[in-house]
């Protein structure tokens, strides 16, 4: 992965191989966790509670519909179902059940959505999950994380260990390079992270797209301009204080996603926008378009989804900005 180190940010784990870790550790924590998984235990790195705990891991077959309730029936059992298979699978197979099961009922299922965005890569565009935040934005009583590293991931997954209710955690497949060298004890749901202060701009990105705010925020610098960078690990419940504050401060927001434009970060930081201090605002992320199979950081490039995509959004909007 090429974001991020020419800022000198180093590779980390993937974020699902982090996420399978730190279920494994919660497990030994919580007994009342289980893991449903949907026959790709090796993908998600559920294995790893599985081959820990293999009384409280149960994999249905390649049955999202079916796991989805399997997990809502252990949640009303009194269990802390976690629920994992690809973020496209889950989110678009079974999004009936998650409605009518998870959703409307208010339970305490977990679900994680492994290899999303389009660095699956070479898998192509039937396994790429790019509408799945919309997605798990759109149900009700749902909180959607979208963390940005390895150890925003552990720090992410812990919190949702501990919050009652229904939840979507996305994880992807490369490696991602380290945001939070020093671990995220600052994780909070529903809480934006700082990275950086500015006075020009303000870059909004979760995921991957973090690490490429930061070093745009490096390149904007070179030009004399000074970015705000925020982590909005959490779509939803959206933190609409650092929203409107960022807004303030600095009179022009970016956002940037490895998702769909319609209905993902942007979408959600755009209304609180309009609501509470309207600024000039870009959007970086997938233009309603399905992506290809290639290589991740080629698709990344093709696809608008680069440090030099968010520099350029950035001069665009300063130059709207009111005088």
């Amino acid at each position: 992965m090429k974001i991020g180190k020419r800022i000198g940010l180093k590779e980390g784990k993937a974020t699902r191989d982090a996420f399978g870790e730190a279920l494994r550790e919660l497990g030994r924590e919580r007994p009342n966790i289980v893991v449903v998984d949907g026959d790709v235990a090796n993908s998600t790195r559920t294995e790893l509670f599985g081959q820990a705990f293999p009384e409280r891991f149960f994999s249905v077959g390649i049955a999202e519909s079916n796991m989805v309730g399997v997990a809502s029936g252990l949640a009303l059992a009194g269990k802390e179902p976690w629920a994992a298979s690809f973020a496209c699978f889950v989110m678009c197979n079974a999004f009936d059940q998650l409605r009518m099961s998870v959703a409307l009922p208010n339970l305490n299922v977990k679900i994680v959505g492994s290899h999303a965005g389009v660095t699956i890569g070479e898998d192509g565009p039937s396994q790429m999950g790019i509408e799945d935040v919309a997605l798990a934005c759109a149900l009700p009583n749902f909180t959607v994380v979208v963390p940005a590293d390895e150890p925003s991931t552990r720090a992410a997954t812990r919190a949702l260990a501990e919050h009652v209710g229904p939840a979507y955690l996305r994880t992807g497949r490369p490696k991602f390079p380290i945001v939070y060298a020093n671990g995220c004890d600052q994780f909070r749901l529903g809480r934006a992270i700082l990275l950086r202060d500015g006075t020009d701009v303000t870059l909004i990105g979760n995921g991957l797209m973090v690490a490429a705010c930061l070093e745009a925020a490096e390149l904007l610098a070179e030009e004399g301009l000074q970015a705000r960078v925020l982590d909005m690990h959490t779509v939803k419940p959206l933190d609409e204080e650092a929203v409107m504050d960022a807004a303030i401060r600095t009179g022009a927001v970016v956002t940037a996603e490895e998702h769909l434009l319609r209905g993902g970060l942007g979408a959600a930081v755009a209304q609180a926008v309009a609501r509470l201090h309207p600024v000039p605002m870009r959007f970086v992320g997938l233009n309603d378009v399905y992506a290809e199979s290639g290589d991740p950081d080629t698709l990344l490039a093709a696809y608008g989804l680069t440090p030099e995509h968010i520099v350029a959004a950035a001069l665009d909007v300063i130059k709207q900005k009111p005088t």
